[in-house]
């Protein structure tokens, strides 16, 4: 995934939040996805918990957090 394409699935709105940044028509925050990731929660897991929640949601969530680390 381009480091800019996940744009279109993660998106920053002060009404849903409180402005996290969520994926986007959901109000799963991309910081909820890294700490089950983090807790070792498969990704097919957080897909069978969460069902709008798609491969390449937590694919754009990876390179968000990996991009906005960087900067």
């Amino acid at each position: 995934m381009e480091t800019n394409q996940f744009n279109n699935v993660i998106s920053i709105n002060p009404e849903i939040r409180f402005g996290k940044p969520c994926i986007t028509g959901t109000r799963i925050a991309v910081s909820d996805v890294l700490q089950w990731l983090a807790s070792g929660m498969t990704k097919e897991e957080i897909i069978e918990d969460f069902p709008e929640v798609t491969i390449e949601s937590i694919h754009a969530v990876l390179a968000f957090a990996a991009k906005r680390d960087s900067m």
